[in-house]
This record gives C-alpha cells, sequence and structure tokens, in this order.
C-alpha cells in the first residue's frame, strides 16, 4: 500500500529536478550556470544555505565556485579529501551529517567562522560523470529547523544528477569558445607573423628563403632588405621555445633587427644593440639564437655576426664545402655582449643558413638528420637552379619527421670574379695591383688597347683613395673585384675609409687652372657609366662599366 503523504514530494521533486534541467540546459557560461546551481538547490531543498564546490584542473584542490545563503565562502579551497564534501567525493555517495559541530570532517567550522552562521544538519552530495567526480553540492539547515532526513539524501541525489551535466555541459561549452578565441588569436599571431617576412624574390635577386612552423605559429623567422648603398642585409633567428610566447619575442626581436639593420652597423655592432634592447623586453629565460649581415652583391663578399647561431654552410660548385662556426651568446641573455664578426667571398658558391630544426628533423629510421646529413642533402642537389634546389628540399623534409620550426636562407654568390685583389691603400702596392688587373683582363681576350684604359682608370681611382680617402696615414685596405657585367666589364673598388660625399667628386673642366680632379676627368672620359657609393657603416665603393661584347 503506498503512502499519500510521499507523492505529493515525490511530484514537488519531479517538478524541481524538471525546472533545475531546463533551466540548466540554457546556460552555456559556467560562472552564471554555477550561480543558478547553487541557488536553486538552496530552494528545492528547502535550506538555508548551499554550496557547489568543483576539483580544479590539476585534481589536487577541491573549490567553493558558487554560494547561496547568509555566508559567503566562494573560493574557500579544500584538499580534495577534506571536510565532508570530500568524504562525499571519495565514498562517491551522499553523506547525511545531523550534527555538523561534532562530525570530526567538519572543515574547521569554516562555515561558522563566517557571518556568524552556525551550521547544524549537513547534506553533501557527489557530483558523478562517465570521467569520475568532478566536485560536490552541501546543503545546510533547514528552514523549518528541522533536521534533514533520508528522504532529503534521495532528493540531494537526485538533483545532483543533472546537475553534474549541466556543470559538463557548460564546461565543455567554455572549452569551445576558449578554442574558438585561441584559434582566432592565433590566425592573428600567424597573419602577423607573415606580414613580417619579406615578399618572395624572384629572378636574379641572390636571396632565398623559407620557413616551415612546427605548430600554428613560427618561433623561427628570417628577413632580407635592401640598404640605399646596394648592400643586401638579412637575418636569420630562431626563439627558443614554442606557441604564443615564442611567437610574441620573434614579433619583437624581427622588428629590433629591421631597425638596427637599416642603419647599416657592422654585423657585430647590430646584434649587439639588438642585445641590449631585447634583454630588457622578454621574460627571464627566454633568448634567441640569431645571424645578422649583410651581402655585397658587387663583390660577392659576405660580412656577418652570429649570436648561438648554428654553423653557416658554404657550398661551392665543385662540392667543396666550409662551415663556419660561431661562440657569440645568444640574444637576450646578459646585456653588454660582443659578437665576433666574419667575412668571406662567395664568387659562384653558395652560403646556407638554417636553424637548428632543420639539423633536428629525423628521418623514417628516427635518426637526427644532424649537421652532417644537412651538409649531404645541399650537396646532393648543389647542380639545381636555387629555386629546383629549395623545392627540393623542401620535398626530402615533408618525407621527414619535423618537431621543430625550420627556416632555411640561401644566398648565391653569382658567377666567379674575373678578378679579386686586397690589397694596402699605399703608392707602393698600386704597382702589383696594376699587373694583376692587366693580367687578368688577358686571361679573358680583352684587347691592348682596352686593356690599358681600364688599367689606367683603375689604378687613376685607387690613387685618389689613397690621397683623398685615405688622406697621409694611408692606413687600411682597397679591394678591386673585375667581372663580367651585362654587355661589358664592371670593375668595383672597395675601401675602408670615411665616407665620400660623392657630390664632391666630379670631373672639372678642364679650362680651370687649378690642379687636383684629372683623376675623375681619365675615369668620366674613359668609362661608359660609373658611380661612387658611400657605405653605410664606413667605407666607399666605385663602381665603373665599360662596354665590351662577350668574346666566345
Amino acid at each position: 500500500m503506498s503512502n499519500p503523504s510521499a507523492e505529493p514530494r515525490e511530484r514537488s521533486l519531479l517538478s524541481r529536478l524538471a525546472d533545475l534541467s531546463q533551466r540548466l540546459a540554457l546556460s552555456l557560461d559556467l560562472d552564471r550556470t554555477l550561480r543558478q546551481v547553487a541557488r536553486m538547490i538552496a530552494e528545492s531543498m528547502n535550506a538555508e544555505a548551499s554550496a557547489v564546490f568543483l576539483l580544479d584542473d590539476s585534481g589536487e584542490h577541491l573549490v567553493c565556485r558558487a554560494c547561496s545563503g547568509p555566508v559567503d565562502i566562494e573560493g574557500l579551497t579544500l584538499r580534495p579529501d577534506e571536510g565532508l564534501v570530500g568524504r562525499a567525493i571519495s565514498r562517491q555517495q551522499c553523506e547525511i551529517v545531523r550534527d555538523a559541530l561534532a562530525d570530526p570532517d567538519f572543515a574547521g567550522n569554516r562555515w561558522g567562522d563566517m557571518a556568524g552562521f552556525r551550521p547544524r544538519s549537513v547534506l553533501s552530495a557527489p557530483l558523478l560523470t562517465a570521467q569520475g567526480p568532478i566536485g560536490a553540492l552541501q546543503v545546510l539547515n533547514k528552514c523549518c529547523g528541522s533536521l534533514f532526513d533520508d528522504e532529503d539524501v534521495d532528493a540531494l541525489r537526485v538533483l545532483a544528477a543533472p546537475t553534474a551535466l549541466a556543470i559538463n555541459h557548460a564546461r565543455l561549452a567554455a572549452q569551445v569558445v576558449q578554442q574558438d578565441r585561441l584559434k582566432k588569436e592565433l590566425g592573428m599571431a600567424r597573419r602577423l607573423q607573415r606580414s613580417l617576412l619579406p615578399k618572395r624574390r624572384r629572378g636574379s635577386f641572390p636571396l632565398r628563403a623559407l620557413n616551415f612552423p612546427a605548430r600554428e605559429i613560427s618561433g623561427d623567422f628570417y628577413d632580407f632588405f635592401e640598404l640605399p648603398d646596394g648592400r643586401i642585409a638579412f637575418a636569420v633567428g630562431d626563439v627558443a621555445g614554442k606557441g604564443l610566447d615564442a611567437a610574441f619575442v620573434m614579433v619583437r626581436c624581427a622588428s629590433l633587427l629591421r631597425w638596427a639593420g637599416k642603419e647599416g652597423l657592422a654585423p657585430g655592432q647590430w646584434l649587439a644593440r639588438v642585445n641590449d634592447e631585447l634583454g630588457e623586453a622578454i621574460a627571464p629565460g627566454m633568448f634567441v639564437c640569431a645571424v645578422a649581415g649583410y651581402y655585397d652583391p658587387w663583390s660577392h663578399r659576405l660580412h656577418w655576426s652570429s649570436a648561438g647561431f648554428p654553423p653557416l654552410l658554404r657550398m661551392a660548385r665543385h662540392g667543396e664545402q666550409q662551415r663556419y662556426e660561431a661562440d657569440g651568446p645568444p640574444l637576450g641573455i646578459l646585456p653588454g655582449m660582443r659578437f665576433d664578426e666574419q667575412r668571406v667571398a662567395l664568387d659562384g658558391a653558395s652560403m646556407y643558413l638554417f636553424s637548428d630544426g632543420l639539423t633536428d628533423v629525423r628521418g623514417a629510421d628516427g635518426q637526427l638528420l644532424g649537421l652532417d646529413g644537412v651538409a649531404a642533402s645541399i650537396a646532393a642537389m648543389r647542380d639545381l637552379p636555387v629555386e629546383a634546389r629549395l623545392r627540393a628540399l623542401v620535398a626530402g623534409l615533408r618525407q621527414m619527421t619535423v618537431t621543430d620550426d625550420t627556416t632555411l636562407m640561401v644566398i648565391e654568390g653569382g658567377e666567379p670574379l674575373w678578378l679579386r685583389h686586397r690589397f694596402p691603400a699605399c703608392a707602393k702596392a698600386l704597382h702589383g695591383m696594376r699587373h694583376a688587373l692587366d693580367a687578368a683582363l688577358q686571361r679573358q681576350h680583352v684587347d691592348d688597347a682596352l686593356r690599358a684604359s681600364l688599367v689606367l682608370a683603375v689604378d687613376e681611382a685607387c690613387a685618389n683613395v689613397i690621397r683623398h680617402a685615405y688622406g697621409p696615414d694611408c692606413k687600411g685596405e682597397i679591394e678591386l673585384c673585375v667581372s663580367q657585367a651585362d654587355g661589358g666589364i664592371r670593375l668595383v673598388i672597395v675601401d675602408d675609409a670615411p665616407p665620400v660625399d660623392p657630390s664632391r667628386v666630379r670631373p672639372r673642366d678642364l679650362d680651370e687652372c687649378r690642379p687636383g680632379g684629372l683623376g675623375v676627368c681619365f675615369i668620366d672620359a674613359l668609362m661608359d657609366d660609373w658611380r661612387l657609393t658611400p657605405l653605410l657603416g664606413g667605407g666607399n665603393r666605385l663602381q665603373m662599366f665599360k662596354r665590351w661584347p662577350l668574346q666566345t
């Protein structure tokens, strides 16, 4: 025979359960859901106070996320096995305590420490999901003054089931929102990174580069840009770490490298400037391995400095390899660091700059590619044009396991020079220069008359550099580079003397009765074109061109 008095209670519970489920199903905001849960549970159980405790992401702390009633314990943190809620979670069953203050598991009377609230009867129910418990509900003191009974235990257990589902649903919704926000942020970061990379250059431009992020965004970067003096500045960087933090440091460092590189500082000074600025802007423990320098397409000379970057690899066309290592520390660790500089003439060779992501690539056998493996791969493709070479390297990478951001830059040295002659900036050295130039022109079958004109023009130009650029001290060197150019012969003279104002170097009117200026007159008369360019950071470059059909 059924208990008539139980039927209204069951109907009331079912009504409260339906109302709770409907209202919670419409909530996707976790904090709002928890506040609703605390209020509705207190109302449904006719309790003076209620609280919702959830385990944090680590599972090591039980935190009160919402409460209802005359006290506010939001933020109260317990161990997962502490207190009456911890006991309910550990046992995964509802717990009833008719005298809370007498129970040894009551968490230090922490409810009673606030606002003078005195707990009497307490119910605790675990919040269970398929993945395990996520927290617990707790209600305190029936409003009528009586104690909780077994029917109240059943009621709270019934209410806990949809509550756990609603909280789990809200958590998943919050994760989706967070993932969507993160996806948008990653997209913005990726677009920002790509905007910092230089536009791809085709044709005869001597630099090529590529970048492979290991994740959505990269901690690697590269840059190159032309300076007003005709040199090409370049930089490659590898930020320690991955993810958004590395990406933000990458953006900062790339911007600093471009800013400082525009000044034409010597590579060592360039990196030193960036190192000091970067050290003030990044978090401790983060650093950047980088290489930066200049390539002169007229002299085929490369000038660079390295900060903790892997060795640079020079590959000649006939297969000879040379590695250039540097001991400079990474950027951003210590202020006031100095960075050594290195120079090399490419003359038909190629220089490869790559982050350690390339050497850390793993083949099908699980073995690291390493520096020797990279060198062997490059050597096998050295006869291919640069674009085809890069495509082949990319195809090879895609068949391997890439575990880190990877960046590769190639600097093409152009056709070998007819002559590269470096000599002291003094009059005595001019005889040797004239002999070396004449011999180089003879090897290219330049006729006697043109050969004599070219030797005279170069001799006058070098004499002017010694006399006017270096001055009486004559401390320094001059480099002469001679090569085949489009439809003629290009002669380039480079010095490291103080920059000269090109407007002051012009042929004078021969009717003027004054000494000086005749060397420029000779150059102007003998050459089809010439240009003097002061170099950023010091030095000058004189380019002279003479039309001459290529001899076969």
